[in-house]
């Protein structure tokens, strides 16, 4: 469906990545791993062709559909959200409209029935309907509010002018048109990131029983487990095929690393033997041949590199809570609104010292209003805000690492708000937020999101606090940055109120729910886990798929459709020529493909010979795999080559036959 050949990346004159190669095929599920700055996103617009590789190829089948959803930056028209999501059905809508001026021609030109132009004009309007039926084009409408409803729309929703909506939700109805397309490989970078955990839910159930083939971008591990069945991890500038979703994959990867390790050790040690042979026995004559021997292995020796890591991630624990009273925060009878927008109303709640809890529920409910209120940093119309004893708090979002001065340094950031003793170790700790060197002096305009993030996380450890709370903290951390803050808040003394998606961040750290539901909010005892499992068999997801469902239509344009047996027959005689001019082309590849897998399976046993420990004691074994490893890659490279030009030449002929 989709492949590369040695495709290399350069910036500034550092390879980002090199001769990566790999084919993703129908009913692929692959999940794209690697840390911030590996070139995940980059290795997707190359994909799609948004931007040229530095050297190597890549090659998409001519009928293959393949669409993307960028992280970020989508702008959308402003056209009402149905007619934009409508978008995705161009050619759906375009055959309709020629079913309805061919029936409209039909009925003018009934005089003429048995001639055979009116029979040709039949047969056309069969075409056309065969072809509308297979597209599924009397259930559009049903479809549309399907897939939106399940993304956290609204039917009041449906007829707003997309404009309206944050970039969040754009972000939403880009992602609902790119699954009502249904291409045949979606690809994914970083979809759940404005998604709530409703919203996320659905789209996770809407994934596993996708039909084409998914290349996936996450840090939600859970995510990635519940869909991917092989991963592509991008690190130190290569990328490694694995089978399996996220979980196998880690347990691959560090055996992998484990016997690499043990075989530089072993290499290692056998070198320094080696060496000392050669210099104890030099001037000995007897040792001659075998001292030249030695010097002869060392030169051709393939040596191993010790197993790197680019997943360097924070290190850090939150300072000692200060012991505050029993009951931390209260809200009595809170009412919040914006104009006629009433997002909370006469609410109740408490948190305790040392509780962890989770804000859970749709986009627009009111979480990080109600966050904010309880930090203090947000006023409300209606109740009472009573703080306990000897209580500080911390607050962290998304907008906080924004809303750093862009024109200081990251060094400066911290020494503006640091007091005592703690500015005599600003880069100690900026050290363990991965500010190593000189990049304490970049300016905060330069910073990514992932560095901006933690920049932010910074500041909240120069003020020891006993109530954290965080709104949507991981969006822009990776996958080992976030385990590191999941361990620091887990072992965190004092109390937490966490706003988020992330099922596996939440879990093993809260061990109270509060859901926001229509401007209420309901707890639930027990972590994020107890929580889905009651909402996915609670009232309230019976109540959103009868909301979404809607009989499908079940009439078409009112026309006589033709003799469906000369129709089918037509059908039949060029699916036959087609079949007739492309089966040996096909055959060839399908052999191609199956020659590749052999291939790879055959590097893959080498490469993990090569890391054993009792190769490097048989020279002769050793320089075997190392020969099979190179006839390897040279075979794949032809191989890659071979699929290329027989792919070309059957977009060719499928080209000349229509």
């Amino acid at each position: 469906m989709i492949a590369t050949n040695v495709v290399s990346v350069q910036f500034g004159g550092e390879y980002l990545f090199r001769d990566v190669t790999f084919m993703i095929r129908p009913g692929d599920r692959v999940g794209l791993v690697g840390a911030n700055g590996a070139g995940k996103s980059t290795l997707m617009k190359i994909l799609m062709r948004l931007q040229a590789p530095e050297s190597g190829q890549v090659q998409t089948s001519r009928h293959a559909l393949v669409a993307y959803l960028p992280q970020e930056g989508v702008v959308l028209s402003d056209a009402s959200v149905r007619d934009e999501v409508m978008k995705a059905f161009s050619e759906a809508k375009e055959l309709e409209q020629e079913i309805i001026e061919t029936t409209e021609e039909v009925a003018r030109r009934a005089d003429e029935a048995g001639t055979p132009e009116y029979q040709s004009l039949l047969d056309d309007l069969g075409e056309l309907q065969h072809r509308f039926e297979a597209m599924n084009g009397f259930a559009l409408e049903g479809e549309v509010e399907k897939i939106l409803m399940g993304l956290g729309f609204e039917v009041k929703d449906f007829d707003r002018s997309c404009g309206t909506f944050s970039g969040g939700w754009q972000m939403r109805i880009e992602l609902a048109k790119l699954l009502l397309r249904q291409p045949d490989l979606l690809m994914l970078d970083e979809p759940t990131n404005h998604l709530d955990i409703e919203s996320l839910t659905w789209l996770e159930n809407f994934l596993q029983n996708y039909q084409g083939a998914i290349l996936l971008i996450s840090h939600d591990r859970a995510f990635l487990d519940a869909i991917t069945n092989r991963t592509f991890e991008l690190s130190m500038r290569r990328l490694t095929t694995y089978v399996g979703n996220y979980s196998r994959y880690l347990t691959e990867r560090d055996a992998r690393r484990q016997q690499q390790q043990s075989a530089y050790e072993n290499q290692k040690k056998m070198i320094e033997e080696t060496e000392e042979f050669i210099e104890r026995f030099r001037y000995k004559a007897s040792k001659a041949a075998q001292v030249q021997s030695r010097v002869k292995m060392l030169e051709k020796l393939d040596k191993i590199e010790p197993p790197e890591s680019d997943e360097e991630s924070v290190h850090f624990r939150f300072p000692a809570a200060p012991r505050s009273g029993r009951v931390v925060v209260e809200l009595q009878g809170l009412g919040k609104w914006y104009g006629d927008n009433h997002v909370l109303d006469n609410v109740d709640f408490a948190i305790e010292r040392g509780e962890k809890i989770a804000f859970l529920g749709r986009n627009g409910e009111g979480k990080s209003t109600m966050s904010r209120i309880v930090a203090g940093i947000e006023s409300f119309q209606q109740g009472n805000r009573l703080l306990g004893h000897n209580v500080s708090i911390g607050y962290f979002a998304q907008h906080q690492a924004e809303d750093l001065d862009p024109r200081k340094t990251v060094l400066q950031t911290l020494d503006e708000v640091a007091t005592g003793d703690i500015r005599l170790k600003l880069r100690t700790l900026l050290g363990a937020f991965l500010f190593h060197g000189d990049d304490v002096f970049k300016y905060v305009s330069v910073l990514s999101g992932g560095e901006k993030s933690r920049l932010a996380l910074a500041k909240l450890l120069l003020e020891p606090v006993n109530l954290l709370v965080f709104d949507e903290p991981t969006n822009h951390l990776d996958m080992a940055s976030k385990k590191v803050l999941k361990e620091a808040l887990i072992h965190f003394d004092g109390s937490i109120i966490l706003v988020s998606h992330d099922r596996d961040f939440l879990n093993g750290i809260v061990g109270k729910c509060i859901e926001f539901r229509q401007r209420k909010t309901k707890e639930m005892l027990g972590g994020i886990e107890d929580y889905l499992r009651r909402r996915q068999t609670g009232s309230i997801d019976d109540v959103f798929r009868k909301s979404t469902a809607k009989p499908e239509a079940t009439a078409t344009p009112a026309a006589a459709v033709g003799d469906r047996k000369e129709q089918k027959r037509l059908e039949a005689e060029a699916r036959n020529r087609r079949y007739a001019a492309t089966k040996d082309l096909k055959k060839k590849i399908e052999k191609t493909e199956q020659d590749i897998a052999k291939t790879e399976e055959a590097k893959t046993q080498c490469e993990d010979q090569l890391v054993l420990p009792e190769i490097y004691g048989n020279p002769t074994k050793l320089r075997d795999l190392q020969a099979q490893l190179a006839e390897a890659n040279r075979k794949l490279s032809d191989l890659y080559a071979a699929w290329e030009r027989t792919a070309s030449e059957m977009e060719k002929v499928e080209r000349e036959l229509g």
